[in-house]
């Protein structure tokens, strides 16, 4: 059996046991990702996370290809820009995107970002959060626990509006957007964003096709059914244990 087609059994199975609707896996490229974990680009602390995070999973959901064009939106600490960079390896090109607002809140934030960088497939930028520096004709716009950030209480009531039109507007026709993020409780809407830094399923799909996006796949892959999805994430009884999903829209055309 290919390993895409596994992938997706797995992804089947996941669901089912989450309860979720399971959307039609599609375009799942069955490349091996062993070269992108094992690139030395990427720090024992990323390898640490491998498993945890389901890198390889993860790519493969995302389709990501040698050669491709992508950002990563919010890249925090930068896990995933490397992952990202070793998989579309020389030929292709990441944008890692911090917004301003993150890095006056935390050095550090702009630290992952000159190192992000560096390296030699990836620009680093920084702009307002409200004003993403997405470049024209991207393959995928990736993002990992940052969604919700969006509508923090500090933010303009249209930041994510803003920001899922500047994706629609740089991915080419086809184009890929990745979103995963620590699951709120089912009808919490946008409440839990600020206070838990979680967010419903439903309200992150709604906001995103409203800006034309397509709902191409999902996963319960990272989904933990101990996890309530009421605590706050970095409560030490769930942190790096919360329940997240993924989803993967496309930009019809």
């Amino acid at each position: 059996m290919r390993r895409s087609l596994f992938m997706a059994a797995v992804a089947v199975v996941a669901l089912s046991s989450a309860g979720w609707t399971v959307a039609p896996a599609v375009d799942f490229f069955p490349h091996s990702y062993a070269a992108a974990l094992a690139d030395p680009i990427r720090t024992d602390a990323d390898r640490a996370r491998d498993e945890s995070r389901h890198a390889a999973y993860t790519l493969d959901f995302a389709g990501v290809k040698p050669g491709e064009k992508v950002a990563d939106m919010i890249i925090g600490g930068g896990y995933f820009t490397r992952l990202l960079s070793a998989a579309v390896g020389p030929e292709g090109h990441v944008t890692a995107w911090q917004p301003e607002e993150f890095i006056a809140f935390q050095a550090s934030y702009g630290d992952s970002l000159s190192a992000a960088d560096a390296l030699p497939n990836v620009d680093g930028v920084r702009s307002p959060i409200g004003a993403p520096g997405f470049p024209a004709g991207l393959d995928l716009i990736f993002t990992a626990q940052n969604y919700h950030d969006l509508h923090l209480q500090p933010f303009p009531t249209d930041t994510a509006a803003r920001i899922n039109a500047a994706a629609f507007a740089a991915l080419k026709p086809g184009g890929r957007y990745v979103i995963i993020d620590h699951d709120a409780a089912a009808g919490s809407g946008l409440g839990a964003a600020h206070t838990l830094h979680r967010i419903d399923i439903e309200a992150v799909k709604q906001e995103v096709q409203a800006a034309g996006f397509v709902l191409d796949g999902e996963s319960g892959v990272l989904a933990n059914p101990e996890d309530p999805r009421t605590a706050n994430v970095f409560n030490p009884a769930i942190r790096g244990r919360t329940s997240q999903f993924m989803l993967r829209f496309r930009k019809p055309g």
